[in-house]
Formats: structure tokens, sequence, C-alpha cells
């Protein structure tokens, strides 16, 4: 295993110079949105049947250098490794997912995001949390709206447990809860193969992209192509024909898409 990290390919490949000359909080903060600007989440090689490695070394050559995106576990191993090399205490945590359920739900612990000790104070940090993927740093405050360039976020909490929500419509939905207990790449590994495998896997039966860019954010689901403004805005459209998905997989998230016939197949096959 190499832990080897690029930074220049990294901070190219997130359209900056190197790292950011300004306070810490202002630097971490221009991070996570360039980040998150640049790097698009997406699921194309579990969808495709490819293997998704957790190596430090894989995770650069998909993300960095082969203008690819991943999901939380690639996004964040790279971007906590990047923060480590810029001298922050870092922790992997892991969540368990509460999109779309109660928020008493009992989910496994199938994401991971990051808590960063920033100036002495505590903070999480998630670029891989897919269309609503906070894009800036969130402090470990119960109870107070944080504005973000898109969208306000909270956090709850209850004895040991926290919940990340966002404020959409007007409205808080929780995305998912977490403790402070730190996780290991052992963890990530067992949630990684089930999730980039099994045949009920939402990466495995369903297409999925998205990106925040300056204007609000982009995101696909299997056909369903929606550009969201800053202004809670929506433009949908219905693609048609896997050249047109592979069109905006590559003209609007920016990706060099797999070279295998596997890929095609399957969005030939989307409903």
């Amino acid at each position: 295993m190499s832990d080897f990290l690029d930074l220049p390919a990294y901070f190219a490949r997130i359209g900056l110079p190197g790292a950011p000359a300004a306070p810490a909080r202002d630097a971490l903060q221009a991070l996570v949105l360039h980040h998150t600007q640049a790097i698009p989440f997406e699921n194309l090689n579990p969808f495709a049947g490819l293997p998704v490695s957790l190596e430090l070394a894989d995770v650069q050559r998909k993300l960095v250098r082969g203008q690819r995106g991943g999901y939380c576990y690639e996004h964040n191993l790279l971007f906590g490794a990047v923060l480590r090399s810029l001298g922050l205490p870092v922790d992997d945590l892991s969540a368990r997912v509460l999109w779309n359920r109660p928020d008493d739900a009992i989910t496994p612990r199938s994401h991971m995001l990051l808590a960063v000790r920033l100036d002495d104070e505590p903070c999480i940090v998630d670029v891989g949390f897919g269309g609503s993927t906070p894009t800036g740093v969130l402090r470990l405050q119960a109870g107070v709206a944080q504005n973000t360039p898109h969208g306000l976020f909270r956090l709850l909490r209850d004895a040991d447990t926290w919940r990340l929500q966002s404020s959409m419509q007007g409205e808080w939905r929780s995305l998912y809860r977490f403790d402070l207990q730190p996780a290991y790449r052992v963890d990530y590994e067992v949630s990684n193969y089930y999730l980039s495998t099994h045949p009920d896997s939402h990466f495995v039966t369903r297409l999925v992209a998205a990106r925040p860019t300056p204007r609000g954010r982009l995101a696909l689901i299997n056909r369903d192509y929606t550009e969201y403004g800053l202004d809670g805005s929506a433009t949908r459209r219905q693609l048609v024909g896997t050249a047109e998905i592979r069109a905006v997989l590559h003209d609007a998230f920016g990706l060099a898409l797999p070279d295998t016939p596997a890929l095609n197949r399957r969005l030939d096959a989307l409903p």
C-alpha cells in the first residue's frame, strides 16, 4: 500500500495553484469548495461492474489523474490525506444515512465523513455526500444554522450522537447520523465491498452523478437530469438514449468515462 500523495497534481485537479495562502478557516473553506466543484460524485465503477479500490494510490489515479469522480470513501479518503499533509488533525468517522428515511431509522454505517480540529475548534467536513454534499466547513455546534455556498446546514445533538440536516425549500431534512468514534480503513473496506458489489446496492442498481457548481447543483439519477439554481429553481429533463447520457456525464460533469462495453450495456438498459 502506498500512501504517497501528489499534492501538486491534486491542486491542479481542483483548480488551485497550491495550498491557499489564507487564514486556516478560509483556506479550508476554499479547499472544500474547490474539491466539490471540481471532482464529481459518481458511481460509474459499481454501475459498470468495475471494482472500487480504497488504496490511496488507486484513488489518486482515478479521481486526480483519471478525470473521474467517486463516492464518499474515495472523496473523503483523498481529502483527509490532503488535510493531513497540510498539518491539520483529522479523524475519519462513519455515519448512518437517513436520507429519505425516518430520523430514528437503524441503517448501517455506510458513509464516511471527516472531523477536523481547526484553530482548536472541532469541525465537520464532508466532500462526498452526493447531491447534498456540504460545500463548506461546519462547526461542531448543535442547533446552529450554518451557511455554505450551496445552502444552509445544521447539526443536532442527542447525547453522544449527532445528526446532520440540510435546509431544502424551507424544510430541514436529515442526511445522516454519526458519532465521534474514529473509524478505520478496515471498517470502510467492509461496507465499500457491499456498496460496490451487492446486487441490492443502490450504487449497483442505478446511475448516480452529482456536482455543485458556482450557479447551483447538477444531479443525474438514471435518465433524470436536473440543474438546481442557488435560488431554489430546478430545470429537469429526461435524457434520451445512451449517447445523450454519455454527453451529459462528459460535458456537464466533466467525466472521462470508463472504457468498458459493460457501461454502454447498462446505460442502454436504463429505465
